[in-house]
């Protein structure tokens, strides 16, 4: 029997580990090469780690969750397998937990050199991370549209391939609302092991607000003539073409007010303790999606028109939640904004998307009385809620950057005016 030992590659870009996601084997398994076998995680991306070598799978390190060195031992593979050998193929499913406590206590392989060069593929962190499922792209797509996480459903199929009854079936009855854990099956609670894309979302705010001085303002707005340019602007729109909101408006004032406010589009270098002022303005989204809260990036807002921000705050923030954003398409925002759309309540206090240093909050757009030139009248009113790094954001720019943003808006003409000096 000749044993092959691979070990975790370096995936670039500084990496010394990476967190493990999903296996896709488990001990037993045959593989083939180029097959992949792991999904991993590290702070720029989720990748998958094709097997180097044909073989059987003889032993895996490093459960879900757990932090693999590179350079470690990640699986080991018995590579003269007999080709009539009627063992079963390896599932996508992944491994279970009993065959990963094996593998923990598998006597470790003496190493093995080899040549092959290796190629993991790498994924934004929008696409998915949990455990591979198998099913058909149409049952995905229905899983997606109806927001059922597949990994739960229970698959009646060949090796538990999820059939489009199985998906139907759970989607009617809908999640059990008691999960078994280890603690027995009456156990009145879920444990969910924070892995993936949730612990690094976890892990990246709790340093933001661990790290950041926030400064919060908040702002009041009357958008009353920005609602009728809206509607005016929707109202020429061909049948069936996407409905302008408010945030591609907001895109296009807060990109002409940075002119004159550079130290709010701008990243902090802790590592380096340098201040980096940008002159592009690349706008992140905060966008919802089923793996939690990811931010597309819209690039050079200032040299876009209207529509072209719009179509392209569209493309970026449906391919979040499709889980098809490239690694581009996911960092280098120099400023965020954030909007809970009808959910966006009076007042909010957004956490700054780091390295950046200020984040742009959307609140609900309300019908209220307002006193006007002496006299109550009803406007549409809506409230701005920014916060700002305190270090390199003083609180007068804080408050005066929001006040040009706000007359912008509040004078929608001004949105269309190029003031360059």
């Amino acid at each position: 029997m000749s044993r092959y030992v691979f070990k975790l590659p370096d995936l670039g870009e500084g990496t010394v580990s990476a967190e493990v996601v999903s296996w896709h084997v488990k001990p037993g398994d045959r593989v083939a090469e180029e097959q992949v076998l792991v999904e991993v995680m590290t702070e720029k991306a989720a990748v998958e780690v094709p097997a180097p070598v044909s073989g059987r799978v003889l032993s895996i390190r490093g459960q879900p969750g757990e932090s693999v060195a590179v350079g470690s031992e990640l699986i080991v593979l018995e590579t003269d397998v007999d080709a009539h050998d009627d063992a079963p193929p390896a599932s996508a499913d992944g491994a279970d937990s009993s065959a990963l406590a094996a593998a923990q206590a598998a006597p470790a392989a003496a190493p093995r050199a080899h040549a092959e060069p290796i190629s993991p593929r790498t994924h934004a962190l929008a696409q998915p991370t949990g455990g591979r499922v198998m099913t058909s792209p149409a049952n995905r797509r229905r899983a997606h549209e109806a927001g059922v996480d597949l990994a739960q459903v229970r698959g009646s199929g060949p090796q538990g391939r999820i059939t489009r009854t199985d998906l139907e079936a759970y989607i009617a009855r809908g999640p059990n609302p008691v999960v078994p854990s280890e603690r027995g099956a009456d156990a009145p609670c879920e444990e969910i092991k924070v892995i993936g894309v949730r612990r690094l979302i976890a892990q990246r705010m709790s340093e933001s607000k661990r790290n950041i001085p926030h400064f919060s303002y908040v702002e009041e707005v009357d958008v009353s003539e920005l609602e009728a340019l809206r509607r005016y602007l929707n109202g020429r729109l061909e049948a069936g073409a996407p409905a302008l909101t408010y945030l591609p408006l907001l895109v296009v004032a807060l990109a002409r007010v940075l002119r004159d406010f550079p130290q709010c589009n701008a990243h902090y270098d802790a590592a380096r303790g340098m201040l980096i002022r940008y002159r592009a303005v690349h706008v992140g989204v905060a966008t919802q999606t089923a793996e939690g809260l990811k931010v597309p990036v819209v690039r050079d807002a200032e040299r876009l028109s209207l529509w072209e921000i719009a179509a392209e705050m569209r493309r970026v923030t449906e391919a979040a939640r499709a889980n098809r954003s490239t690694r581009q398409e996911l960092t280098g925002s120099t400023i965020t904004v954030t909007s809970l759309g009808k959910l966006g309540g009076i007042v909010s206090t957004p956490i700054i998307n780091a390295p950046e240093v200020a984040i742009i909050g959307v609140n609900r757009a309300v019908d209220r009385p307002v006193v006007q030139h002496g006299a109550v009248t009803v406007r549409r009113m809506m409230n701005l809620s920014s916060s700002f790094d305190h270090r390199f954001v003083d609180g007068y720019d804080a408050a005066a950057m929001i006040q040009a943003l706000k007359e912008r808006i509040e004078h929608p003409a001004t949105l269309f005016m190029d003031e360059r000096r």
